[in-house]
């Protein structure tokens, strides 16, 4: 491997210090039609091998855009599948780092055929291994479907290009229009998970590697836990509407990995460890709290199409990890625009089947609203979750109560109304009301979320429960 290439110094960056082994490292391409030349074919434009993360097993393959501009042909795509045989058969995530030029054209059906392998290898191996991909030049075409194959990807902020066509090749646009290659519109439109500069990206890596499992036979790595279990976590009522901040506060040494941040912000998810193991998290939020303490966006409590969109895919991965699920949830509704109606039910009928098939633990903490369907989508008893704690000041039902109180009584006086509000507020939105119905476990003080949501997954930790006999559903 050249160390002085960017393809190589990117590799040794990412993995444990002289621990990265390259393997094919005397492939060429075959090819010589239209002046291709063996010796300008040095790996073949990429570099695979394996090595270690937090000493984590990882097969990694970086593309040489110094070599045939980093050109997918026949023997770089055979490099890259036998990498995959390999994280298969050893049960190790595959990360991609990639800076390519796309299909290499003097190799035409040949590099094109290889380029379909490498998508079918992705497909065996999802919901197996991790796949993490990282963009640090360009990735266009057919290599971007290999991008979005994987599990979760990166993009360096300035020079990354993610396309399937070109900004210029869309019709009406043009890059200085819109650049719709960059990485910071990649980034607000989620097809990847978040961006910045090298460092950032290689580092975002490491550390999703450390807290994931390698495949889907084992649980992620254990950690011992320092962090107190009992803590308290006062003021946290305060962070109702930016639950990002209320999941960092809640996790072991505060420390929250948030995923497609810029994305669907009414929908937060991400991972954090509890009592030293990986949970998945997914939460409404209301509100973006800046630098500053101060609210820099606010949104209404709904579900919209792209936030359901979000959290389905994560709440698919987690179950197809093992990973435990806990959902926060404050929901009034759905998001009542002509654009998103054209999506909302099908993606609320997508996340609601996502929650209702997963097996792993599930725990949801209603720290709000959880009004109509919407709350039931959010990991609802109803669905299959196994535990659900509330807040005293939360409230459970169909709408709200002087909604409630407006439509039974049309037409009514508004003393009539107001007390008939009142009245529907004590006896159908209360939380107390809910719980003695069963819909609620517990009814926690916010102060101590962090040990309940702990008990709670404890206790859960030997979940087994099987589906239905079928090959897959269809929703």
């Amino acid at each position: 491997m050249s160390t002085t290439s960017k393809a190589g110094q990117r590799i040794l960056s990412l993995l444990d210090e002289n621990s990265f082994v390259e393997i094919g490292a005397m492939v060429t391409a075959r090819a010589t039609d239209f002046n291709l030349k063996q010796s300008d074919a040095s790996s073949d434009g990429v570099i695979t091998g394996y090595g270690l993360i937090d000493g984590k097993l990882v097969y990694v393959y970086s593309q040489d855009a110094s070599v045939l501009n980093g050109t997918v042909g026949e023997m770089h795509a055979r490099k890259i599948a036998n990498l995959y045989d390999f994280a298969l058969k050893m049960g190790a995530p595959v990360i991609g780092l990639l800076d390519s030029a796309g299909l290499r054209l003097e190799e035409a059906t040949d590099a094109l055929d290889a380029m379909a392998t490498i998508y079918a290898n992705q497909a065996k191996a999802s919901g197996v291994i991790p796949q993490i991909a990282a963009v640090f030049g360009n990735c266009g075409g057919g290599l971007a479907i290999s991008e979005s194959m994987a599990d979760f990807t990166f993009m360096e902020e300035k020079n990354a290009k993610l396309f399937v066509s070109a900004p210029n090749a869309l019709d009406g646009n043009y890059t200085a229009k819109c650049d719709t290659a960059s990485a910071k519109f990649m980034n607000e439109a989620g097809v990847v998970s978040g961006i910045g500069e090298e460092g950032y990206v290689l580092s975002s890596i490491r550390e999703l590697v450390s807290i994931l499992p390698s495949n889907n036979d084992s649980y992620s790595d254990d950690v011992d836990c320092t962090d107190d279990l009992n803590r308290a976590t006062e003021g946290l009522e305060g962070c109702v509407g930016d639950t990002a901040i209320l999941i960092s506060q809640i996790a072991d040494d505060n420390n929250f990995i948030e995923l497609k941040s810029e994305f669907a912000q009414s929908m937060v998810t991400g991972f954090i460890r509890l009592n030293g193991r990986t949970v998945g998290v997914v939460a409404n939020r209301s509100e973006v709290i800046g630098e500053d303490g101060k609210a820099a966006k606010k949104m209404d409590s709904v579900l919209c199409p792209c936030g359901c969109a979000k959290a389905t895919d994560f709440v698919n991965f987690c179950d197809a990890f093992s990973i435990p699920v806990v959902t926060f949830t404050n929901v009034t509704g759905f998001k009542a625009t002509v654009e998103a109606e054209k999506k909302m039910a099908k993606a609320a009928a997508k996340l609601t089947a996502a929650f209702a098939n997963a097996t792993v633990p599930k725990v949801n903490v209603i720290i709000g609203k959880a009004y109509g369907s919407a709350y039931t989508v959010m990991n609802s008893k109803a669905i299959g979750c196994d535990i659900t704690i509330a807040w005293p000041n939360a409230e459970i039902g169909t709408m709200d109560a002087k909604i409630a109180a407006k439509i039974m009584y049309d037409g009514q006086s508004t003393e009539v109304i107001d007390e008939k509000a009142k009245e529907y507020a004590a006896l159908q939105n209360n939380v107390v009301s809910a719980a003695k119905r069963g819909y609620v476990d517990q009814i926690v003080e916010p102060a101590d979320t962090r040990k309940y949501v702990i008990g709670a997954l404890e206790m859960l930790y030997t979940k087994y429960e099987e589906g239905p006999a079928r090959k897959h559903g269809t929703i």
